[in-house]
């Protein structure tokens, strides 16, 4: 096998690379929370999975802990969430690396606190919901888990 060396690989383009955590919150009939972008925000009316970008000194969990009580007033602890796969997409942009966590135990009653709707959705049930590029693809995740 030929060695590769990093002056033979193509370079990558500069684009920013934005960490972005979500989660697939799971209540007690196995139907998964999304949300729905609102009106002047980018891909605005499309349904994706709560969650926001992880900032500076921030790991993943604790970004999602911070942004599902800002977002949807949910309460959860790092222990409640469980990695189960991510999604790496190219957007014009920037480049999005997403970090997807189940959490099944959480408080309190998940509202829309940015204006966006909310709805709880069976998996198999998630194509009927227009999804950023970079969410649909873990919709087959979800349905093998759930």
């Amino acid at each position: 096998m030929p060695i590769v060396r990093s002056r033979d690989v193509e370079p990558m383009s500069a684009k920013k690379i934005l960490l972005v955590a979500a989660c697939a919150l799971v209540d007690a009939d196995g139907r998964v929370l999304l949300g729905q972008r609102p009106e002047g925000k980018k891909l605005a009316g499309l349904w994706e999975f709560p969650g926001g970008k992880v900032e500076p000194g921030e790991t993943p969990e604790a970004a999602l802990i911070r942004e599902l009580f800002e977002e949807i007033g949910i309460t959860t602890k790092e222990a409640c969430l469980a990695p189960l796969t991510f999604a790496s997409h190219d957007y014009d942009e920037f480049h999005l690396l997403m970090p997807l966590f189940v959490c099944r135990r959480f408080e309190g009653t998940a509202r829309g606190l940015e204006g966006q709707a909310l709805k709880w959705v069976r998996p198999r049930d998630m194509r009927n919901y227009p999804m950023p590029p970079a969410d649909e693809p873990l919709i087959p995740y979800l349905i093998d888990l759930l």
